[in-house]
């Protein structure tokens, strides 16, 4: 069954803001965008849902998240990021029954997520058995990447982390499978390389948290610094592992995984030089702006990364870094910072930049005919209804996966 949807402005993220505009969704695929009256007049027999004055967009994409720890909540602000590591592996080892633990937190994150417009996730899971499950159930479209880990003395899990992450099992639905190899001081190279080549055979996508914080460099080049007092405190040495001198984004280009449209998350630490290896790559940034407030990391060289073409995303990261999974407050934090960015650049980054970033960008991110029946609506007051969503905290409206509101 034909259903139009309509509202005072409908914005496509694939052209000008539709006044009086609307759409047509059939089993779950956008069929027309435009005006309202022409589309009722081409389609007389389809349901009709009008949100009246409202702002109309496409789901948002939520490019970088951790929803199994929703249920954690915020945790203390920490002195530096390896004492959050440390505090998050001590709330996990006090839970009971971790399964039921996880499977609580990802009901949660997609209750949340849906409830702010998020309609597509890409979501780092270090249990894709439990996750994965759960997601295809919900309807919830994105990328599942499956977390690899292996270094030092555990460096024995990575045949198994990486067998649970390519796991197709639960593929399908608007959900795609994918790896994510951790991050360069919890997976060696290596472990890296084994990553990349497994993304390339099975035609995977993959991600890594990168240049996440200063530390990481000082680590790869000797195994000293902060990230060795994580591994002293896990019990471990980091002493054999293998070395690089030349930072971690240059680690990763060294090992091709520039070459594959990946998702690197945060890049909270990039120079000149290493902004321009970026640039030559074909990966993509996703920026946390409440997360990185949160751990006081300097200013984001977004800007920068837009300028040379790198495709910029927005995540919310885990609600265990950030306040809830409200990716709009994530952009609207980034509009207090930079006012004279304009909004329909802000919220690309949150819909088709995400979908980009994800390698979605054929499916989700825009309204336009083909892509899945992703959208949300908000209800406005004014004329200018991005600045406005920008500048106040509207209730959501409706939010749709698939048609299925």
């Amino acid at each position: 069954m034909k259903t139009l949807v309509a509202a005072t402005y409908v914005a496509t993220m694939a052209g000008p803001l539709i006044r009086d505009g609307a759409i047509i969704c059939e089993g779950g695929t956008i069929l027309e965008v435009g005006g309202e009256r022409a589309l009722r007049a081409a389609h007389p027999d389809a349901h009709h849902i009008h949100y009246g004055n409202a702002i109309i967009l496409p789901g948002l994409v939520n490019a970088h998240t951790h929803l199994e720890l929703t249920g954690l909540g915020q945790l203390e602000r920490p002195r530096n990021f390896v004492d959050w590591v440390l505090d998050l592996r001590s709330q996990f080892g006090g839970i009971t029954d971790v399964t039921q633990f996880i499977q609580q937190s990802v009901r949660e994150g997609i209750a949340q997520s849906l409830k702010y417009g998020v309609t597509t996730v890409g979501d780092i899971t270090l249990n894709p058995a439990i996750t994965r499950p759960i997601l295809r159930e919900a309807g919830m479209g994105g990328v599942s990447f499956g977390e690899v880990l292996g270094m030092a003395g555990r460096r024995g899990q990575l045949e198994s982390r990486l067998a649970a992450a390519t796991d197709r099992t639960y593929e399908g639905g608007g959900l795609v499978v994918g790896i994510e190899p951790h991050a360069p001081y919890s997976l060696d190279l290596p472990g890296y390389r084994q990553c990349v080549e497994a993304a390339t055979t099975h035609s995977m996508p993959l991600a890594t948290h990168l240049a996440e914080t200063p530390d990481e460099a000082q680590f790869l080049a000797d195994g000293s610094g902060d990230f060795a007092r994580l591994w002293d405190a896990l019990g471990d040495s980091s002493a054999d592992v293998p070395r690089f001198a030349g930072g971690p984004i240059r680690a990763m280009a060294s090992l091709g995984l520039l070459d594959r449209p990946a998702l690197l998350a945060h890049v909270n630490y990039a120079s000149d030089e290493e902004l321009a290896i970026l640039a030559k790559s074909r990966a993509s940034v996703v920026y946390c702006p409440r997360t990185h407030a949160y751990f006081g990391h300097p200013p984001h060289r977004f800007t920068d990364m837009l300028d040379l073409g790198i495709n910029v995303a927005l995540g919310t990261d885990s609600a265990a870094s950030a306040p809830d999974l409200n990716l709009l407050e994530d952009v609207r934090l980034v509009h207090r910072l930079r006012p004279d960015l304009p909004a329909s650049a802000l919220f690309e980054m949150i819909t088709l930049r995400g979908a980009k970033a994800l390698g979605l960008e054929r499916s989700v991110g825009q309204l336009r005919p083909g892509m899945r029946a992703h959208y949300c609506a908000f209800p406005i007051k004014g004329s200018d209804p991005l600045i406005e969503l920008l500048e106040s905290d509207p209730p959501l409206l409706a939010s749709s996966v698939g048609g299925d509101r």
